[in-house]
């Protein structure tokens, strides 16, 4: 009995290479489009970092405030709430947490590099993101989800319009290039 690709691979001729071909490249376009997968809450503590470096400060992260998306193997965006009760108020105002994304990704419609950000949400909803000097590198209008149950403080939810990070009811579509 021969096997499926014994079969293509004797085919006949032109059109059996042509279907073997097709398979392949089928297979390897489904390898490649893996849709993201949000992390679970158990799984967090082996991909976020405990702590978070920002104008020459460590603050700790919150585990109970990180959410990460996998993308493939060993590629996450990661983003988490800090405790900053150590920084100047003048930084704790406008920073929050942190981006890390080991894959450029899409926020709100802007580009994000790979690289490690702080963020900020600002009460009239806009999301700050900085590098890690403190210069502002974009803002994005958030949207307001009204009827989000029980908002936590931050999340990473997969919705019928692709991945939202969630900032309380404030939420933006993250996208992944």
């Amino acid at each position: 009995m021969r096997s499926k690709l014994e079969v293509l691979s004797v085919g006949e001729g032109r059109s059996g290479f042509v279907l073997w071909a097709l398979l392949l490249s089928g297979s390897l376009t489904a390898l490649r489009a893996q849709d993201p997968v949000v992390v679970p809450q158990e799984d967090l503590a082996r991909v976020v970092p405990a702590g978070f470096y920002y104008e020459g400060q460590v603050a700790p992260t919150q585990m109970r405030n990180a959410a990460a998306v996998r993308i493939r193997e060993k590629k996450h965006v990661i983003v988490a709430l800090v405790d900053n009760s150590g920084y100047a108020s003048e930084v704790r105002e406008k920073i929050e947490g942190f981006w890390a994304t080991d894959v450029p990704v899409r926020i709100g419609g802007r580009n994000l590099a790979v690289g490690v950000y702080p963020f900020g949400v600002t009460r009239e909803g806009v999301l700050n993101i900085y590098d890690l000097a403190g210069t502002l590198q974009f803002s994005v209008k958030t949207s307001r989800d009204a009827g989000l149950r029980d908002p936590r403080p931050l999340a990473m939810v997969k919705a019928g319009d692709g991945i939202r990070f969630y900032r309380g009811r404030d939420y933006v579509l993250v996208g992944f290039r």
